[in-house]
């Protein structure tokens, strides 16, 4: 059903882990924010649609592309399009179904509306989907992806200056998108405004007003899930990943509330929508490597490597993200070295070219040749410390480990991190043989089927009953019904 890409060394992995970066840019930035006037100045006279136009190829390159499964694509499309035509706008709308298991939707101005694979896995019905792409409807017809766009034009500037300061590109580029994650949120008045808008879109398109309360609760649930799964109590919500949509219960109450007063008896069709996700993949996509635990593995490039306890790994299109405790974190890629196959002349005059390096040293992992150094970078909220570690594949490729601290921290962090760089390896034919994606599949419950059967057929699913409900909404105790469509995660 899909096609898949053929992996590279330049971008071997999968999709930003926006929220970690997040963190990073809190490390290497401090967090700030620009003022309005530069803001301004930045876009210039630059139309929405011209803007639009210029960030989607990054948006696709940041969450592993389009995902391509022509039906579901077909169905947003269509779906999209219905959801727009409720608007005065005559502008061209561009929606795109995105290979990302990250949960979530966001827009760019002139248009450009995203929905990963992950946020449609979690839906219900059609009705409910159509909510969510009313919402995003609603913050373009509003004008606050605009708004929000140029924070981030802003944050890739600030980046670029820690790149100068560090001498280190790479480093630029993880400041970057942790800057565009941190400037992504849209205000409470924006939310509620996209809320109302997309309420009032479902309705003229003849879908049940309640649909997006009733989504709203599900990623509610779904973040209280991934806080289960990342370690935290069943109060307490997980990764909030890309954070353009901060979910609270208090916006649960305000779009039913919205509901109430509207016309009702709605549809809300279920059958469309089981269609089109059936068969959809569920988690990592195996052109891009698979995180499995603490366990990062690469079927297509033959590589693993491990994170130490109390790391949370995350994939993403570029890089793949190792988010610790007080405030360590960890990035790993890869590049074609240009010049040397050295690793540690690769690391010195290729990688960190003009960085203050200090202890250059070279050693073996698990049979390949390596090289590590330290530096340190200066911003204007501190100083971080950061260790290098280029590792030289069978491929020919530098596998890239670039492992931050607090400043004066590293000591703390420094074993977890070459605990880290000696997991790496070569990936077992057998071993890379058994990774296989999962997906969404669409079975109709018969009599005598229960919550509990379903769940044993997802025992690679950690907190199996939870994921179970969530994805086809059950309450905690609610039976299924004969004949009623399931989802299950299958693989």
């Amino acid at each position: 059903m899909t096609n898949q890409r053929k992996p590279t060394v330049a971008a071997p992995l999968r999709r930003i882990a926006a929220a970690l970066l997040a963190v990073l840019l809190a490390i290497v930035l401090g967090g700030g924010t620009a003022a309005p006037p530069a803001r301004a100045q930045l876009l210039g006279g630059s139309s929405e649609e011209a803007l639009g136009a210029q960030e989607h190829p990054k948006i696709l390159a940041q969450f592993g592309g389009a995902y391509k499964d022509q039906r579901l694509q077909a169905y947003i499309d269509r779906l999209g399009k219905r959801m727009a035509a409720q608007t005065d706008r005559k502008g061209p709308w561009t929606f795109t179904v995105l290979d990302s298991d990250v949960v979530n939707a966001f827009a760019l101005p002139g248009g450009y509306i995203y929905v990963t694979r992950g946020l449609l896995a979690l839906a219900k019905d059609e009705a409910e989907v159509a909510g969510v792409l009313g919402h995003e409807i609603g913050h373009v017809i509003a004008h606050h992806t605009r708004e929000r766009q140029t924070g981030q034009t802003l944050a890739g500037l600030l980046a670029a200056g820690i790149g100068l300061v560090l001498g280190s590109p790479e480093l630029a580029q993880l400041a970057n998108v942790g800057g565009t994650a941190l400037l992504a949120k849209y205000s409470r008045g924006q939310e509620s405004e996209a809320d109302r808008l997309g309420i009032d879109y479902l309705v003229r398109a003849g879908y049940d007003p309640f649909a997006m309360a009733t989504f709203l609760e599900t990623m509610r649930r779904d973040s209280q899930y991934e806080g289960l799964r990342a370690g935290k109590g069943a109060g307490e919500s997980g990764f909030d990943f890309f954070a353009s949509h901060p979910q609270t219960e208090s916006r649960v109450e305000e779009a039913a509330a919205i509901a109430r007063k509207l016309p009702q008896g709605g549809a809300r069709p279920v059958e469309p929508y089981m269609t089109a996700i059936d068969g959809v993949i569920y988690g990592d996509s195996p052109e891009n490597g698979f995180v499995r635990g603490r366990t990062f593995a690469h079927p297509a490039l033959g590589i693993a490597f491990e994170v130490p306890q109390g790391f949370s790994l995350l994939n993403g299109a570029e890089q793949v993200i190792a988010k610790g405790q007080n405030g360590g974190a960890i990035l790993f890629d890869a590049a074609a070295p240009q010049r040397s196959p050295d690793p540690a002349r690769y690391l010195a005059g290729e990688w960190a070219q003009g960085a203050p390096l200090q202890g250059v040293q070279s050693f073996s992992v698990n049979g390949l040749p390596a090289a590590t150094a330290v530096t340190r970078g200066e911003t204007d909220s501190g100083n971080v410390d950061v260790r290098l570690v280029a590792i030289r594949g069978d491929n020919g490729a530098m596998y890239r480990f670039t492992m931050l601290s607090p400043s004066g921290a590293l000591g703390r962090f420094d074993p977890a991190f070459q605990q880290t760089a000696n997991s790496f390896r070569r990936l077992g034919r057998q071993e890379a043989a058994a990774l296989k994606p999962r997906r969404v599949r669409v079975v109709s419950a018969r009599p005598g089927d229960s919550v509990e059967g379903y769940v044993r057929q997802m025992p690679q699913e950690p907190y199996a009953e939870e994921l179970f409900r969530i994805i086809n909404d059950l309450p905690p105790g609610a039976p299924l019904r004969p004949g009623q469509p399931v989802k299950i995660i299958a693989g």
